[in-house]
């Protein structure tokens, strides 16, 4: 745990620099070379920990459908961190996966290799879709990146649970036995077999699952982001949007 931390840290630390270096230099530019004020920190700092504080919320909020194995679970964390990125751009976006991996790990039910899983996946939907909108912030760009990161969403599950989540589950809780996992699946495949565990449960379960996933959070992503927009343009220090004089 203490390597993990450490790691994560340190990865924090590199996002944290680059966020103040590159994300607020734009910022400035985009408000007529307005002086960086300790107001301007703090306002972002905060908006940051909001969405950040949900994304960690709504990863306690899940629950499974009947038609994928019990132990993959619904939950709608990535849509605070997809948002996140479509706001402040692409370095937030990673900033809020990694704040909301670090807070998960004293209550890992995985020997934190869950939480890894969804750290490497919350990077992969979040950096490229984010960069993207960041490059075009049109509906039309706003839709290309939403494709992205259900592209990236699937990509990475199926990488995820092929390399790291079933091999680990395997090894660390059935000491390299499949057959306690295709016992657990055993109920929605009939014609599992040791033998072909995982092109039944990438091609029915993976695939399918982080398809749906994706397509819920991006369609509401579409939805919500317009309509809240104001709260990333506003000041919550004077109640202003960015740019506007107070009298």
């Amino acid at each position: 745990m203490n390597i993990i931390i450490m790691l994560a840290g340190m990865v924090l630390y590199l996002v944290l620099f680059l966020f103040f270096r590159t994300n607020f230099k734009s910022q400035t530019k985009k408000v007529r070379k307005e002086k960086l004020t300790t107001r301007m920190v703090i306002d972002r700092m905060t908006k940051i920990a909001i969405f950040a504080a949900l994304a960690y919320i709504l990863y306690f909020i899940k629950f499974p459908l009947p038609f994928f194995p019990s132990f993959l679970e619904i939950n709608f964390s990535m849509l605070p961190i997809i948002l996140a990125g479509f706001a402040f751009g692409p370095s937030v976006g990673v900033l809020v996966v990694l704040i909301r991996f670090i807070l998960k790990l004293p209550f890992t039910s995985t020997a934190y290799v869950g939480e890894m899983a969804d750290l490497l996946i919350g990077i992969s939907v979040v950096l490229p879709s984010s960069l993207v909108y960041s490059i075009n912030k049109t509906k039309k760009g706003g839709v290309i990146a939403l494709i992205v990161a259900v592209i990236m969403w699937v990509l990475s599950g199926v990488y995820t649970n092929y390399f790291v989540n079933i091999p680990f589950y395997v090894e660390f809780y059935f000491h390299g036995d499949m057959a306690p996992l295709v016992g657990m699946v055993k109920g929605l495949y009939s014609n599992v077999t040791v033998d072909n565990f995982m092109s039944y449960y990438i091609w029915l379960a993976v695939i399918p699952f982080n398809l749906l996933l994706g397509l819920v959070c991006s369609t509401l992503t579409y939805f919500i982001y317009k309509r809240i927009s104001i709260i990333f343009k506003k000041d919550f220090f004077n109640g202003k949007k960015k740019g506007v004089n107070s009298k």
